[in-house]
């Protein structure tokens, strides 16, 4: 059953339930971070609009930074003006920053614990039909090997907005993810939100399914309808990836001994690895992966693409009732 204390939305699964892609969230909480900062400034490589910078440059524009097409100097620039104090959001699709600017990030950024927060706009296969060059769906790897780096990937609209406000005041490099499609609104002002700690948003002993990102609610949803089923699922929030809530995922584990692990991004390397590595050290438990099985993206609308690469409901649900045969 849902937890009294996750404080969702009621009616989670309503057909009204509104929706709004996460990158609006990080364009309002990038505004209410500056607000209370004044050494907080937004540097862009070209795409003002799409990333959700543009509220930002008219209110700050002596804060505000056009690079132009040029992820790698973005992100270099980035790292010197965080040396020199201030705490610069660097914005791009993710599939160019981080995924073009990667040397930067790793040398210019994080080798040198520079305070720059990397907003990648866009992730997923969910990006739709601008297809496999744009749908960054390993960008979760590529960033959690890094050292010194924080990884969180929100689930909706208002996490993502508390995300990019909560960033502003980790001493040291961040990156966050976003989606560029509309997705479920299903948490509120009042839910819990601490970068590292997980939030668990159901209660249930047969499995556990963790997950990141808006495909949260997939995993909601998947469990209301294995509960009529006589199958409870926990469902947690591991908005974090790095670092990664170890307690809770191995309180999970312990009392359920099955897990599913639920994101938007290549099995490889994202938060099914994270999980997958924690559990062989401590409590190995059968899992499941639910997301892209090694493949590229592929242009389409994005609600087909989803289900087309494995990730929705059904899909879901299926891995819950393999995880529990497995137990």
């Amino acid at each position: 059953m849902i937890r009294s204390d996750a404080y969702l939305i009621e009616d989670l699964f309503s057909p009204d339930v509104p929706q709004k892609p996460t990158r609006d969230g990080y364009g309002m909480g990038v505004l209410e971070a500056a607000a209370k900062n004044t050494n907080v400034v937004v540097m862009c490589a070209d795409l003002t609009e799409s990333t959700r910078n543009l509220e930002f440059k008219k209110q700050f524009p002596d804060r505000f930074v056009q690079m132009g097409v040029h992820e790698q100097l973005l992100a270099a620039s980035a790292a010197g003006m965080a040396l020199a104090g201030k705490i610069p959001y660097i914005t791009s699709y993710a599939m160019f920053c981080p995924g073009r600017s990667w040397e930067q990030v790793r040398t210019n950024i994080c080798l040198n614990e520079a305070n720059v927060k990397i907003i990648g706009s866009h992730a997923g296969v969910s990006v739709g039909p601008d297809g496999a060059t744009h749908q960054a769906i390993e960008d979760i790897a590529i960033m959690r090997c890094i050292p010194h780096i924080t990884v969180i990937a929100p689930c909706d609209v208002e996490e993502a907005r508390k995300a990019t406000i909560a960033i502003a005041n980790v001493k040291g490099p961040c990156y966050v993810r976003f989606a560029r499609e509309k997705t479920h609104v299903f948490t509120t002002a009042k839910t819990p939100f601490q970068i590292g700690k997980a939030t668990t948003f159901r209660d249930g002993k047969d499995v556990a399914i963790i997950g990141c990102g808006p495909l949260l609610w997939n995993a909601l949803k998947a469990a209301d309808e294995l509960s009529k089923q006589k199958i409870e699922c926990t469902v947690i929030n591991s908005h974090t990836i790095k670092p990664l809530d170890e307690k809770t995922i191995l309180d999970a584990a312990r009392r359920c001994k099955a897990i599913v692990t639920v994101e938007e991004h290549q099995i490889a390397g994202g938060l099914g690895g994270a999980v997958a590595e924690l559990l062989a050290k401590h409590n190995p438990v059968p899992m499941e992966f639910i997301g892209v099985q090694d493949r590229f993206g592929e242009s389409g609308p994005p609600t087909e693409l989803i289900e087309h690469f494995g990730m929705g409901v059904k899909h879901i649900k299926a891995a819950v009732k393999r995880a529990l045969k497995r137990k």
